[in-house]
């Protein structure tokens, strides 16, 4: 078993944050790509709990969880690129913000991307992920990043969603440009970096991806 392996999936924005914290560490990896509706051993060794991704295996043994692993690969490989400020406070602040995210877009996305609801449901749904994106543009206000002047944490756990947008657009009709203008020219510069233009997909890519998976599931 290599020493660093991420047990992964192209389309998952969890597997995202590890693969871009990883690629911010400079840290030499490989990835084992699952089929998530026929899970590997491996997976299911490492994660009995959820049995999910992403999953990191270092020296043999699993982390699990997506922010979880990126504070662990954070504390590991502290010599480069720290992803959390070393002030406690900021530290606090970040992870408070990542927990907001994680709370509160969950079910906004299934409601758009995996129910056949009606057109109502998916107007609100809509309105509650532009709320949490605007909520997430007041935080950054007009820093370049949310931790300030460098990417960081809160960065890391935001921008897979921004390969997304464009599918959360098509499915419930809005347009975040308009809505949020500094959370999409914040997502353009997060692109200017190397890993995350090598990580996130190309969002027509992800929004044909998502129709297929759809139609596989029979959601009109």
């Amino acid at each position: 078993m290599a020493q660093v392996k991420l047990l992964d999936f192209w389309a998952s924005a969890p597997a995202m944050r590890v693969r871009i914290a990883l690629a911010e560490k400079g840290i030499e990896y490989e990835t084992q790509e699952e089929d998530l509706r026929n899970k590997s051993p491996l997976l299911l060794e490492m994660n009995p709990v959820h049995k999910k991704i992403p999953v990191l295996i270092h020296d043999g043994k699993p982390i699990c969880e997506s922010m979880i692993i990126v504070e662990y690969i954070d504390e590991v490989w502290s010599d480069k690129s720290p992803l959390l400020p070393s002030d406690a406070h900021e530290r606090a602040r970040a992870r408070f913000w990542v927990d907001f995210i994680d709370k509160k877009i969950g079910d906004p996305i299934r409601q758009l991307v995996w129910t056949s609801s009606s057109t109502e449901n998916k107007e609100a749904a809509a309105n509650d992920l532009i709320e949490i994106f605007k909520v997430m543009e007041a935080e950054l206000g007009d820093k370049p990043y949310f931790q300030g002047e460098s990417f960081g944490f809160v960065d890391v756990a935001v921008v897979p969603f921004y390969s997304c947008l464009y599918t959360y657009e098509k499915l419930g009709n809005f347009s975040i440009a308009k809505e949020c203008p500094k959370l999409v020219a914040w997502g353009k510069k997060c692109l200017q970096k190397e890993s995350v233009s090598k990580t996130l997909p190309d969002p027509y890519k992800a929004y044909e991806f998502f129709l297929d998976c759809r139609k596989k599931l029979g959601i009109e």
